[in-house]
């Protein structure tokens, strides 16, 4: 017996989850296999009432619930830009646990939304291009600012390079500039890899009195770029000292149903037996 997961970090946020189950119901029509949402963290916390009574679910206790039914084949589908410690750690170590009392449990965890281990694919530049086209109006050339969250993993940051330079690309008769920022990072030299912040990127000279559009590379609503969120917070602040700058944040990732066919994609690599981030054979019988 087979299950397929497409998991996200998880959120304290309903919009988070309600976004999150839209898209495993996108994928299960889009592929004719049945999806189920689950996060790895946070979402279990959200009263039920606030997700139409059907409450959140970890993958953790999920994939012990099902394994203990006599689930024998277990598919992880990340919803995830990059290889975050999330996947590359958390995972790892709780899916161990799971197969530890359940030794019959195989795990496919399929690779996230980037994967620069495979041929080049522009298909979330394109949604991300898609996203920006439909907050540029009149005649006027906009820069472009593509937002992360910021990551202490330098190969997630690399992933928001690598797009923004797909993005540049594409925008390069529309915009007049594409450039890319975080939205926090950690104290220290080692994460000066997250520069420039974008709290200090719309306070620079060469923004003032631009209309930027922020490129939002994030999956769904939450607390960073929800309505309301630290991103919100930030270009309210930005615009307030900085008379003349204009701010427009596009829509998310998430919000955008092109991800379902790069989702899809990712599922059909896993089924096929193609790359995957992280491979767990059942473990064989003991003589």
């Amino acid at each position: 017996m087979r299950k397929i997961l497409l998991v996200d970090n998880g959120s304290l946020r309903p919009a988070a989850t309600r976004n999150l189950r839209r898209l495993a119901e996108a994928l299960s029509q889009a592929s004719g296999e049945t999806i189920e949402a689950a996060s790895l963290l946070h979402s279990f916390k959200i009263p039920p009432e606030q997700l139409d009574g059907q409450k959140a679910v970890s993958v953790g206790p999920l994939a012990e619930r099902y394994a203990a039914a006599g689930m024998t084949e277990l598919v992880i589908l990340p919803f995830f830009f990059g290889p975050s410690q999330a996947l590359t750690r958390y995972l790892p170590e709780r899916l161990a646990e799971v197969q530890a009392s359940y030794p019959q449990l195989s795990i496919q965890v399929a690779p996230p939304l980037v994967d620069t281990r495979l041929p080049p694919d522009l298909r979330l530049a394109k949604l991300l291009a898609q996203n920006v086209r439909e907050r540029i109006t009149g005649q006027t050339r906009p820069k472009v600012v593509l937002v992360d969250h910021g990551s202490p993993i330098p190969e997630v940051t690399a992933v928001r390079n690598y797009l923004a330079g797909q993005l540049s690309a594409l925008l390069a008769d529309e915009a007049d500039c594409v450039t890319f920022a975080s939205m926090e990072r950690r104290d220290g030299e080692a994460y000066r890899f997250n520069e420039p912040l974008l709290e200090g990127l719309l306070a620079s000279p060469a923004l003032a009195k631009s209309h930027v559009i922020l490129s939002m590379l994030f999956l769904s609503p939450g607390r960073h770029a929800g309505v309301g969120g630290d991103i919100a917070e930030i270009c309210t602040q930005a615009m307030a000292n900085s008379p003349g700058l204009t701010v427009e944040p596009t829509r998310l990732v998430g919000e955008n149903d092109a991800i379902v066919e790069i989702l899809a994609t990712r599922l059909q690599q896993a089924l096929a037996g193609g790359p995957l981030l992280m491979a767990c054979p059942a473990a064989s019988p003991p003589p």
